[in-house]
């Protein structure tokens, strides 16, 4: 196991990052005022419970009038609310349940007029958890869409090209579906460069993304997909930015992955530790940017470049994994495995890597810790951690160490979060 001090330091710059995500803290800047009609919330992702929660409390608390609305979360994610209603539903993989969230908020926003208000609560997971399959196409087309996709290591952004043509939700048609009433999309971001149209596959903002740039996704990334959604991509254009319905509508990002970095930093030099953030944006397959990582941290330690140490070296953004295999894990356990194998012998070394949801993956951890004797634990406690990391199997291999990192649901998803202390 790693040393505890050390990874109590790094819980606490997590928990900072963390506190800078809150739903209220961010919600409480961008409330808008009362409309004359009515106040409709809908929203969707794993934080989405508990933004709903927090919107509904600050709303009642200025006294703003009734309001009323739907969110759909992940299984397990839900949250208290008064007045609007909880779905919880499948995620990575759609299911029946997001089927049904999907189909009760285009009947909430149905027969809206300009005096109504819509505020739409967005986060990361969204995409999963509104299937919503056009005419011609079917939960199943959707799923098999989903699985390809995990499968493909391809970015985010190229995800979201390919989903949202596949969709009758995603890409703005939730927000179309609400007009002629105003649509405030409040957005947590959990995609590199805060694109609020990329988050959740923008389900109430639009973006420019064409059927070209999906089916070149498509090439590029080698995704195999069936017949039919070819052919609807390539006879279905997603909806139109400048399309009047979307006129008078408003975007903003209230928490992004830039902004927990920068908290996880100024809480590293307040207990004393010089902080740099590499970046927040960074993109690449998960084993990769772990060597990288890796790399530079070894650099500090024996040069004391391109950072003197002791020093905290923070990134985020959102990394892919190629399957390979059927292992267990995510992302980040995947991103700091290879990190691991990177550093192995080399001390000084103490790294996290974690999903600020809470759940890296499929399993219940946020992600785990790693030193430079991670892998020699693992090898002690029966694993080989390069054909771990070959099977896309890091979550047993951080279980063999003892070192996974489990904080349990946060309410939030501003993307990945890395921090490694060289002391």
């Amino acid at each position: 196991m790693t040393d505890t001090s050390d990874t109590s330091l790094l819980t606490e710059l997590f928990d900072a990052a963390i506190a800078a995500a809150d739903p209220k803290r961010a919600l409480a800047r961008y409330l808008p005022k009362p409309p004359k009609g009515r106040t409709i919330v809908i929203g969707a992702g794993k934080g989405a419970a508990q933004m709903a929660a927090a919107f509904e409390e600050l709303w009642t608390d200025q006294g703003n009038g009734p309001v009323e609305g739907i969110v759909v979360t992940r299984y397990g994610y839900g949250a208290i609310c008064d007045k609007i209603r909880v779905f919880e539903a499948a995620h990575p993989v759609p299911d029946a349940a997001g089927l049904a969230a999907s189909t009760a908020l285009f009947g909430l926003v149905q027969n809206l007029t300009q005096d109504d208000l819509v505020v739409a609560l967005i986060c990361g997971g969204g995409s999963a958890l509104l299937p919503s399959p056009p005419e011609g196409l079917t939960l199943e087309d959707e799923q098999a869409l989903n699985q390809a996709l995990l499968a493909s290591g391809a970015p985010i952004s190229a995800m979201n090209a390919i989903r949202k043509h596949v969709s009758g939700i995603k890409g703005g048609r939730l927000a179309a579906a609400c007009h002629p009433a105003k649509v405030i999309s409040l957005v947590v971001s959990d995609v590199p460069g805060d694109d609020p149209a990329q988050v959740a596959s923008g389900p109430t903002v639009p973006d420019t993304t064409t059927q070209a740039d999906a089916l070149a996704a498509i090439d590029a990334y080698r995704i195999s997909l069936p017949d039919n959604l070819m052919k609807y991509i390539r006879t279905h254009a997603a909806p139109d930015p400048e399309d009047p319905v979307f006129a008078g509508n408003e975007v903003h990002v209230i928490a992004s992955a830039a902004l927990s970095l920068e908290a996880a930093a100024t809480r590293a030099k307040m207990l004393g530790l010089p902080a740099v953030i590499l970046s927040d944006a960074i993109e690449g397959e998960a084993r990769d940017i772990g060597r990288m990582h890796g790399a530079i941290a070894r650099e500090v330690v024996s040069k004391d470049r391109p950072f003197s140490k002791p020093v905290v070296i923070l990134s985020g953004g959102e990394t892919t994994v190629t399957l390979r295999a059927k292992g267990r894990g995510g992302r980040n356990t995947e991103f700091l495995l290879s990190f691991a194998l990177d550093i192995d012998g080399t001390q000084g070394i103490t790294a996290l890597a974690a999903d600020t949801d809470g759940i890296d993956g499929s399993e219940d951890n946020a992600g785990a810790f790693a030193d430079g004797a991670t892998a020699a634990r693992i090898r002690l406690a029966g694993g080989d951690p390069m054909a771990l990391l070959s099977g896309n199997d890091a979550y047993t291999a951080f279980e063999l160490a003892g070192d996974l990192f489990e904080p349990g649901p946060t309410g939030t998803n501003v993307n990945d979060f890395r921090a490694i202390l060289i002391r």
